[in-house]
């Protein structure tokens, strides 16, 4: 393992005992002479009261600025208490007050009664299919079951009543420390970025010395804070450590990671009774010492024992709790919406696999949201014809069946007295709603290649066999453990409470040992934070990889590096995202190595103003719809190597020479390093700052004042909206040209990028300035254009000889090359 001598705070990890970090334990208050006037507003003790609260809450307080501030956070913690109790009732109520031998007819009722009209004496009313109270609780009482039931949940009701005054205080705290430290009141906190509220934290310890061990406290400090745990499980999840990928007979592999199996993981590990952890901030010291390894797995091991024992007696209360939730919560969304079923989420496992070291949750979701319509239609791209043709005739017959049902209601509302009309009515409509999915859009035309492209530059990681295999349906299944149906989440929701009691008995316990060695072997102390992951430090001198564009910077071993490219790009995600953040000298380093290639590869690169030429036709062959001027240039980069390569003219008459989406990139990404050295000269910075004269407003006509089709949609956007997209895109252009320059490091007899054959393709000089005044005119021009693959025109066969002829260059143009 590579040493820390050259981080003078990053220490390795000490004997502590106390519940703060490392060197805080006797903190004092420190007021500068220009600040005393201060006092008025914020007497000691606020300032002691706010110093713990920014020192040892940060979680809370990114938490309480996320979730918009006190009261929106009372009132959830106050629904989720009657939510609770609602539920119990509510079930209590159905199964011992509900007469249903009445409700359902089954038992004929007879109202007598002078005043009682002779036509509604047999007609049911509601309150007689409810029993008298009397009945009611002597039933409740004669059932055992039900009794002990109703005792575990009040049991459960109260630990988080007293969970929830407990938060109370403690948010209490947090609300005063924004409102006098930070000087926000909770009316304006909804208008503030978290960069914002960030920035009054850091400058809150440079005017107060919050932390008497570090004069500055810089962004990495908080999000060490913020995250300490979260980094821990995306490593271990990079590194494969938890037991979440199954083989099962018949299904091959499995990936299961629900929402109660990662609580118990945490619980076993961070916070829990005997877990790794002491407290929040530090690991336990017997952890920390090699000696005892061995017996530390096996004390780790009965603990995992105990807990899957635990879960397993409480399996069947979990179990109702979770069908009765999923009951209340999905019928009534899946009566009106049929379809949503069929929607696709984000796994949990997905959303590990793909986050960043310290990425925050509100970072994570913008990015994964960016990149919900580009993977939605990959996936959508996959159609099996005999299902299609399957449901295209079930379609059919169901809705000829609700057709003359629909008929004969309307003509007739008597109809629906029929028994079982309704449900007749419904569940049609539902099998009608299910079939449609399977029926792919008949006017798209799709790349795969292309497409999952596409989805990389916003997701930033992909398994490297997934590169020219984006047709096959073995990807798109790899795909579909990260991007899963709604349905799949709901039933391992509800399967989970059987299967987690096995999986941390039968193949947590036995990666005992490891789990020991991971937290002994990648923790760290940080003055003033505690302690935290190691891979959360972005070292690439300890963590990086060579086949990451680090090689001659890392001494990392096989088992210290993180897969898949993550410190790399963790680095360049962190970088961009604080760009006032000053890395270490390695993580420096790397980022100069990284923009001398990058101006390199630009040099053999399109030129930018060829790329933004070809921004509406790139966006219309790759379907997207957003129209945005970051969206459009990320589309010029990934589909001009598909167009160079198919014999494309560009905009002076001359066939533009056939490149790679790395040099596309390259060239992006240098216009924009160029443009920003005349204005902020710091050498590792890739995005511009709030700062007004950033390169993204400044000089002659930059990447985005090139995008005339989103001119007036950019004018319209905030700056901090604008450039938080830029932001956005910068950092897929990174994740795209890391990419390709990791795969042609791994295969470098076949550059990536580089189309083997020409793509057939009909002359396009002649649209390209109709497409560029309708960058958004839809995927029927583009299919016409360009047989990218998929779903084809019925007319393309007769028409290939034509287009084949087409492609025969003229010696003119062949000169022009």
């Amino acid at each position: 393992m590579a040493n820390f001598e050259a981080y003078q705070e990053y220490q390795r990890i000490e004997d502590f005992e106390e519940d703060s970090p490392p060197g805080e334990e006797d903190l004092l208050v420190h007021v500068p002479e220009g600040l005393k006037g201060m006092r008025t507003h914020i007497h000691c003790h606020c300032i002691q009261e706010c110093l713990t609260v920014s020192l040892n809450r940060s979680v809370h307080i990114y938490h309480f600025h996320q979730k918009n501030g006190f009261a929106c956070m009372m009132l959830s913690e106050f629904f989720e208490l009657v939510q609770f109790l609602f539920v119990v009732t509510f079930t209590t109520f159905l199964f011992n007050c509900v007469d249903y031998d009445v409700l359902f007819a089954n038992r004929a009722l007879n109202h007598t009664g002078p005043s009682q009209n002779p036509l509604e004496r047999n007609k049911v009313t509601l309150p007689d299919a409810i029993l008298p109270s009397q009945q009611c609780t002597r039933r409740i009482q004669e059932n055992s079951w039900i009794i002990f039931l109703l005792i575990m949940a009040a049991i459960f009701w109260l630990y988080r009543l007293i969970k929830v005054f407990c938060n109370v205080l403690s948010y209490w705290e947090i609300r005063q420390f924004y409102i006098k430290a930070l000087k926000i009141r909770m009316d304006e906190l909804c208008n503030f970025t978290w960069q914002e509220v960030q920035g009054r934290l850091i400058n809150l310890q440079r005017e107060q010395q919050m932390c008497i061990h570090k004069k500055e406290l810089t962004e990495l400090d908080i999000y060490h804070r913020i995250l300490r745990f979260k980094n821990y499980m995306v490593a271990m999840i990079n590194k494969s450590l938890l037991p979440v990928q199954l083989q099962l007979p018949l299904l091959g592999d499995v990936v299961f990671l629900t929402q109660g199996l990662k609580y118990n993981f945490e619980l076993i590990l961070f916070w829990g009774p005997g877990s790794l952890f002491q407290n929040k901030w530090n690991l336990h010291p017997k952890y920390k010492r090699a000696g005892n390894r061995l017996e530390l797995a096996q004390q780790l091991s009965r603990i995992i024992l105990l807990m899957g024992m635990a879960n397993l007696l409480l399996c069947p209360f979990i179990l109702v709790w979770q069908v009765l939730y999923a009951f209340f919560s999905y019928t009534e969304v899946i009566r009106r919406e049929p379809g949503s079923l069929g929607a696709r989420r984000w796994s949990l496992y997905g959303r590990l696999y793909l986050r960043h070291f310290n990425e925050l949750d509100h970072e994570l979701h913008g990015r994964l949201s960016r990149g919900y319509k580009p993977v939605s239609k990959y996936m959508n791209s996959f159609m099996s014809p005999l299902l299609t043709v399957l449901a295209k005739n079930v379609a059919f017959f169901s809705g000829s069946l609700l057709a003359v049902l629909i008929t004969l209601t309307v003509y007739d509302e008597d109809v629906l007295t029929v028994q079982h009309i309704l449900t007749a009515i419904t569940v049609l409509g539902v099998i009608i709603t299910v079939t449609r999915s399977f029926i792919p859009d008949e006017h798209m035309v799709w790349c795969p290649e292309q497409l999952l492209q596409y989805v990389l530059a916003h997701i930033h990681y992909m398994p490297d066999h997934w590169k020219g295999n984006a047709n096959k349906s073995e990807t798109r299944d790899q795909m579909a453990q990260l991007f899963q149906y709604k349905a799949v989440f709901i039933l391992e929701e509800l399967i989970s409470p059987i299967v987690t009691p096995f999986i941390l008995i039968f193949l947590l316990r036995n990666k005992s040992l490891e789990i020991v060695d991971f937290f002994r072997n990648f923790t760290v102390e940080v003055v003033g934070v505690g302690d935290i992951c190691s891979f959360a430090q972005m070292d690439i001198r300890r963590h990086g990889n060579p086949q990451w564009m680090s090689e001659g910077q890392t001494e990392a071993s096989v088992y210290q590096q993180a897969e898949n490219g993550k410190t790399e790009l963790s680095l360049m995600h962190f970088t961009i995202k604080n760009p006032h953040w000053q890395p270490p000298q390695e993580s420096s380093l790397f980022i100069s190595h990284l923009k001398e290639k990058v101006q390199q590869d630009a040099a053999a690169g399109p030129s930018t103003q060829l790329l933004l030429s070809e921004a509406p036709l790139c966006t219309s062959l790759l379907s997207n719809e957003s129209g945005t001027g970051p969206d459009n240039l990320l589309a010029s980069v990934l589909a001009h190597p598909m167009l160079t390569a198919s014999g494309l003219q560009g905009h002076n008459g001359r066939f533009v020479p056939a490149s790679s989406a790395a040099s596309a990139a390259a060239s992006v990404l240098a216009s924009l390093s160029g443009s920003q050295l005349a204005c902020r000269p710091r050498s590792h910075t890739l995005l511009p700052s709030s700062q007004p004269e950033s390169s993204i407003y400044c000089s002659e006509r930059t990447v985005v004042d090139s995008m005339s089709a989103s001119d007036v949609q950019l004018r319209s956007e905030t700056r901090s909206t604008l450039q938080s997209e830029l932001a956005s895109a910068e950092m897929s252009l990174h994740a795209i040209y890391m990419h390709e320059v990791h795969q042609q490091c791994s295969h470098p007899q076949r550059p990536s990028g580089a189309w083997q054959a020409p793509v057939p393709m009909r002359e396009l000089s002649s649209n390209t300035a109709a497409l560029r005044q309708r960058p958004h005119a839809g995927t029927a021009p583009a299919s016409t254009l360009l047989p990218l693959g998929g779903w084809t025109e019925e007319d393309e066969d007769e028409e290939e000889e034509e287009v084949n002829s087409r492609m025969t260059p003229h010696p003119d143009m062949m000169s022009n090359r």
